[in-house]
């Protein structure tokens, strides 16, 4: 019997409220009628997704592992009706994500030299929405940074860059030639993910601040509140006089990849991979001024076009 996505995603509200009323309240549907449909799929699928009693509603392991597949598969589906929309319009569009210091433009140039008519979009994507974006069709390609739920996606290594710790101007250690994980024992991190995903062996303390983007990263550095890291890309993209970056050459590289979501098939975004994969080494090279203003451009015709 194939799996009804309507029923999958009641689940998944519930799952992620863990409360039927409220999810009902959200997917503007009856309580009962929302309890039916769950004990239909339960039906479906052979299997009780959720505990029910006095104390409240969990998930048990089949739920739990149901849920953990049930996103890219609504991702994907959304992702379906989004291109076909875009299919509808008459229109061939490649939408690329990237992440902060990463240029698009010589992998974009050698795509549109062997498909003309193709109009090539950029989107820039943060380290917490880079799956969500590529699952669900709003990118259907992107240059991503660890960490990422890999979850439905697939992942080929581009190139790597040195890390540079990122220092107040004022820092004990600012304006050094480069500085070794040692040195920065006992500094406060400010990072975008969780403190145990940082780069360092040696684990720094939490700050408890955690951004979802450099722009954030810089201002909360910048205030004295803790150090953080960056790709040597980004350090171009985003000079400024009350900060320091320093190189930390015992860090292990950051590691840039292409990536999309594993269940897509397009000859376009084949393509946009070997045409990635083949200008990699002037990506990795070519983070000046010039790349960076010509991508912000292409980003804010994009997003022009998009209102």
């Amino acid at each position: 019997m194939d799996l009804d996505l309507r029923k999958l995603r009641y689940f998944a509200t519930v799952a992620e409220r863990l409360h039927f009323g409220r999810a009902a309240d959200e997917l503007h549907i009856a309580q009962p009628a929302l309890s039916r449909q769950i004990r239909a799929l339960e039906h479906d699928l052979g299997a009780a997704l959720f505990i029910r009693d006095r104390h409240g509603v969990a998930l048990t392991d089949a739920g739990r592992q149901l849920l953990a597949d049930a996103g890219p598969l609504l991702a994907s589906a959304h992702a379906v009706r989004r291109r076909v929309a875009v299919a509808a319009r008459g229109s061939q569009r490649l939408v690329v994500g990237f992440r902060a210091g990463i240029p698009v433009i010589p992998a974009a140039r050698a795509f549109e030299a062997q498909h003309p008519d193709v109009v090539v979009d950029v989107q820039r994507m943060e380290w917490d929405d880079q799956a969500p974006m590529l699952l669900d069709g709003r990118v259907d390609v992107g240059y991503v940074r660890l960490p990422i739920d890999e979850t439905g996606l697939r992942l080929t290594p581009l190139y790597t860059e040195p890390l540079m710790v990122v220092l107040p101007a004022g820092h004990r250690l600012a304006g050094k030639e480069e500085v070794s994980e040692a040195d920065l024992a006992g500094e406060p991190l400010i990072w975008h993910a969780d403190a145990s995903m940082q780069p360092t062996t040696r684990p720094l303390l939490d700050s408890g601040l955690h951004v979802r983007g450099v722009e954030e990263k810089l201002e909360h550095v910048a205030a004295g509140r803790g150090i953080s890291f960056v790709g040597r890309s980004e350090t171009v993209f985003y000079s400024r006089p009350d900060i320091s970056y320093v190189p930390v050459p015992d860090l292990a590289p950051d590691q840039v990849f292409l990536a999309m979501a594993a269940a897509r098939t397009s000859p376009l975004v084949d393509d946009f991979f070997t045409a990635a994969q083949a200008t990699a080494e002037i990506t990795a090279e070519c983070g000046n001024y010039e790349m960076w203003q010509l991508q912000s451009n292409a980003v804010s015709n994009s997003a022009t076009m998009e209102r």
